[in-house]
């Protein structure tokens, strides 16, 4: 069986409308035309769907089964349609952004100063603090999230990027307290840990691929602490002034060691990497003006900006 999917649809007119002539006037269709098209789903369905008298239209029991299929596929056809329409027009209206304060000026500065020229119909309002806001509740149209993301039905997300991270100090700490070589010597050090969202200074673990074994070599420990913060521009301002050494974003700190004000600890060492994320409410019609943030969140990152520091950073890796 081959069904005609508008044959379905033209049923469903023809019912509402409560008569062939009335459905026939509506789609801009000849008479015979429609009656022809509902015959023909009848005879492929090998049932009737409806009984024509010159005064009455009557649904059968099979054509009322039929009919709740084909108004299922005439909200879809509907839905098809608005989203076609609602992504034509122009993007417009406020669009409320969370995201991490360092991830706005150290990585999307210039992103979000060519997204506010192009986009002169859309007010762009930032929430630039470290708490994770309800999307929902707080009416916030996207948030970018660092690390894991919790399961949560009702929002949906895009993955933007993965950074990784490194152990950085600045010279002068290190010429006091010495350089570690091995991470166990770091339990000697003090320590600038990020806060997990339990409270707690996050845990370091480290890994090293063993030579010539194919093993693997791993560390996971916890230095003593000199401050800890839910900041990592914070955490990054504190290693600069020698306070100790601090496990930070490379991208984040690549300037910084450019620079001469911070070198890189344990550089033969791998730290776990952060995924950078966007989420957004799970609906059906997302907002025009957050499809066009979250596209040009995705041209950025695989744009030739994005590209240039990913291939700096590997190339000043030091050799393994």
């Amino acid at each position: 069986m081959n069904l005609e999917a508008n044959d379905l649809l033209l049923f469903a007119r023809v019912v509402d409308e409560g008569s062939f002539s009335r459905a026939a006037e509506r789609l801009g269709l000849p008479k015979s035309t429609l009656s022809r098209r509902i015959s023909g789903l009848e005879a492929q369905l090998g049932e009737r769907l409806l009984l024509r008298t010159t005064r009455k239209l009557t649904v059968t029991d099979f054509g009322h089964a039929v009919l709740l299929h084909a108004h299922q596929l005439t909200a879809e056809v509907e839905s098809t349609i608005a989203l076609a329409q609602h992504r034509q027009a122009e993007p417009s209206g406020r669009l409320r952004v969370s995201m991490p304060n360092d991830f706005a000026n150290e990585v999307l500065g210039q992103l979000l100063a060519d997204f506010i020229a192009r986009y002169p119909a859309i007010s762009l309002e930032l929430d630039l603090s470290a708490r994770r806001v309800d999307l929902i509740g707080e009416n916030f149209d996207v948030a970018i999230r660092m690390g894991n993301l919790p399961d949560d039905a009702t929002l949906a997300a895009r993955r933007l990027a993965v950074f990784s991270t490194g152990l950085y100090a600045a010279p002068s700490y290190l010429k006091k307290h010495g350089i570690p070589y091995e991470p166990e010597a770091l339990m000697e050090h003090d320590s600038l840990r990020i806060l997990t969202r339990s409270g707690e200074p996050a845990l370091w673990s480290l890994t090293r691929a063993s030579a010539g074994q194919g093993a693997e070599e791993s560390w996971q420990g916890s230095p003593p602490v000199r401050a800890c913060a839910n900041s990592p521009d914070t955490l990054l301002h504190l290693a600069r002034q020698g306070l100790g050494i601090v496990m930070t974003n490379e991208h984040f700190a690549s300037k910084l060691v450019e620079t001469g004000e911070l070198q890189q600890v344990l550089g033969d060492w791998n730290m776990p990497s952060t995924t950078a994320w966007a989420v957004f409410p799970g609906r059906r019609l997302m907002p025009a003006r957050s499809r066009v943030f979250l596209d040009a969140l995705q041209e950025e990152f695989s744009g030739p900006r994005c590209q240039k520091i990913v291939a700096d950073l590997a190339q000043k890796k030091p050799k393994k």
